[in-house]
């Protein structure tokens, strides 16, 4: 990808409240680094209205001015089907694309739509943030394959086929019916490779987990779980999914959610990534916050503006530079690369 894009001007209030709680060092690696992160909830409230996003606030965990605070290059945001939707599983994934398109328009100089590796690359180096669709549970395809093409237009490039609820395409990781994969679930897996879209294994129970490896080729990404050998939980993954994951070149964004890991501090998430690090190597691991997915106070990680304090983390911990970037977004940009193939 290309050198790191200039930043924007930030308020000196700002600059100076995450020096003062990382290091000038953490800082200058930060902005050095292309920060990714693979999953966040913000949409839900962009589509509600419930607050406003435009300007700083002190709810929730992201809005437009803090995500350029916290040094994000590309956001991820998720288009989450609730289960009580299932029966409008596709309308419902429209209107909260729908709102997603108003986000995005809303804020043309700071934040834009990108459909592939190229347009990411251009987002990043023009000064923007470059904001990916992802659909957060198979409902919205309604058990109709062809639906996946019509999210595809629309722009989504990753897709999970579950949320913690069994849907027509496998079982999810908190209810199983089907014994794993459905064959509508392999039609469904089938189009999305064909068409160049992210497969994301997060929420999946174990035994869809190893059916969808095996009806696939290529990586794949759990975009906001965590090591189920540290914080034993059914939405965490075990080191034999972790290796299996990184044999097949895929990465795991590392979920910032108390319940996920153990606790609520940096030094929890911390924990999570120096085992997933020692477990899959170093090259499949990211960062997936899974921001506005939550309510709790994550001490150090309070909102997306507090991110540089994670970088300061890795750095105390002996991390190299290279390696701190590759975890920070180089790690999943190579995956965004490989599977959109342009």
């Amino acid at each position: 990808m290309s050198a790191r894009r200039p930043r924007l001007t930030l308020p000196a209030a700002a600059i100076t409240l995450m020096i003062s709680a990382s290091s000038p060092a953490a800082w200058k690696l930060h902005r050095d680094a292309i920060v990714v992160d693979l999953h966040s909830d913000t949409l839900l409230d962009v589509a509600s209205g419930k607050r406003d996003v435009f300007t700083r606030g002190s709810r929730g965990h992201i809005d437009i001015p803090r995500l350029r605070e916290g040094g994000v290059d590309v956001q991820v945001f998720a288009a989450y089907i609730d289960p009580r939707e299932a029966h409008r599983g596709l309308a419902r994934a429209n209107e909260l694309l729908d709102a997603f398109d108003r986000f995005t328009a809303a804020n043309p100089d700071l934040l834009s739509r990108v459909l592939t590796a190229a347009e990411v690359d251009a987002r990043v180096g023009e000064g923007m943030v470059a904001a990916v669709l992802s659909i957060e549970s198979g409902d919205a395809v309604q058990g109709n394959p062809a639906n996946v093409d019509r999210l595809y237009r629309r722009g989504v490039r990753i897709m999970s086929l579950t949320w913690n609820n069994s849907t027509a395409l496998a079982d999810g990781a908190s209810e199983q019916k089907h014994g794993g994969l459905t064959q509508t679930g392999r039609q469904v897996l089938a189009r999305m490779q064909a068409l160049g879209m992210i497969i994301d294994v997060s929420h999946l129970s174990e035994k869809s987990f190893w059916d969808v490896l095996g009806a696939t080729r290529g990586p794949l990404i759990a975009t906001h779980s965590n090591a189920a050998g540290l914080t034993p939980h059914a939405r965490n993954l075990s080191d034999e999914q972790l290796r299996a994951l990184a044999a097949r070149g895929g990465v795991v964004g590392v979920n910032f959610y108390p319940g996920f890991t153990g606790g609520p501090t940096l030094t929890h998430v911390l924990a999570h990534v120096d085992y997933l690090v020692r477990t899959m190597g170093v090259d499949h691991v990211a960062l997936g916050s899974d921001f506005d997915g939550f309510t709790q106070t994550v001490a150090g990680l309070e909102d997306v503006s507090r991110l540089p304090n994670l970088t300061a983390g890795l750095l105390a911990r002996g991390y190299p530079r290279e390696d701190i970037k590759k975890i920070l977004g180089g790690n999943a940009l190579r995956v965004f690369k490989q599977v959109w193939k342009r």
